[in-house]
């Protein structure tokens, strides 16, 4: 499938099916942190970039092919900013009328600012944005936005939504070492938090290739500092454990191009994602996506992660 990947393993939405509106990497932030690499060039534009009919069409698929109980959440999560793409509101609405799941969004939130943003989204049952600073100059420096976005509508736009929103606000903090992680920063971030008033509070760690080989996961004294300081609303969000689940009607090549594209792969989680036997299928087929220019090896932390080919890390390619 183009569009539709997985269902992954995810520790906040169980075993979730993965829908992609937009292609790799459309986005309006050039986040330090982000595991899809470099966005060449930034793009604040919503266009219809994916005929919706085509993407409807995969997600249909893709239900009727998993026995129930086999998915938990139905997740729009783009190759950027899912919120780029124009009729992202008409899709959520469509998907909720075709399946009893529950839906989340997962974005930057940096255009819930604009108030069709907020409709769009309301009939979601979960919403997830990011807020990885406190300040105009860290924002900058983290997330690196596109010249049309400021710090100030993001915030704006956080607590606009939240009080209109009737669903599940999570809200998506990753730390990153010597960033945000200090005791003046995260007081910062807590400050706004308080104006937002999201259910949950996620404090996420980079632990798929940032696009930045500097970048690093703040250690234990940073995470004890930001569950201190965020309040109790705030939990630590891991690596999710599970499987991999891959339909018999889907090549495993097509599917782990599908799922590298959105989500790199450890090579090393091969085995307890997939089974040890399958494993050893997988990588042969992504070495043979490797051999055929779809798939390429980044290393971070001492690791190999696979990623797709279009992903630009500056340090790789």
């Amino acid at each position: 499938m183009k569009y539709v990947f997985g269902p992954v393993p995810s520790r906040r939405l169980g075993q979730s099916l993965g829908i992609d509106p937009v292609p790799l990497k459309t986005c309006n932030w050039n986040c330090v942190y982000c595991q899809l690499g470099h966005s060449r060039p930034l793009t604040n534009k919503r266009k219809l970039f994916i005929p919706p009919e085509d993407i409807l069409t995969e997600v249909r698929q893709a239900l009727d092919e998993r026995a129930p109980g086999k998915i938990d959440w139905v997740t729009f999560v783009g190759s950027g900013e899912t919120c780029l793409h124009s009729q992202l509101g008409w899709l959520i609405r469509q998907v909720k009328q075709m399946t009893d799941l529950p839906v989340a969004v997962i974005t930057n939130g940096s255009l819930l600012y604009l108030p069709e943003i907020r409709t769009e989204l309301s009939a979601a049952d979960a919403v997830l944005p990011s807020l990885d600073a406190g300040n105009l100059k860290l924002y900058r420096r983290i997330n690196r936005p596109h010249p049309d976005i400021s710090f100030k509508r993001l915030v704006d736009g956080l607590v606009a939504f939240r009080d209109e929103y009737q669903g599940k606000l999570w809200v998506e903090v990753m730390l990153v070492r010597g960033l945000n992680d200090s005791e003046e920063a995260l007081h910062e971030i807590a400050s706004i938090l308080e104006r937002v008033q999201p259910d949950q509070v996620h404090l996420l760690l980079p632990s798929r290739p940032p696009a930045e080989p500097w970048v690093e996961p703040t250690d234990a004294e940073g995470l004890m500092r930001a569950q201190a300081i965020l309040g109790q609303s705030a939990q630590v969000v891991t690596p999710a454990h599970g499987e991999i689940s891959i339909s018999p009607e889907e090549g495993l090549k097509e599917a782990l191009l599908g799922i590298i594209t959105r989500h790199p792969l450890c090579e090393d989680e091969l085995p307890a994602l997939l089974g040890g036997a399958r494993a050893v299928e997988a990588l042969s087929a992504l070495e043979n996506l490797r051999e055929c220019k779809q798939a390429q090896v980044v290393e971070r932390y001492g690791l190999r992660f696979w990623s797709a080919a279009g992903a630009h890390y500056p340090d790789v390619n």
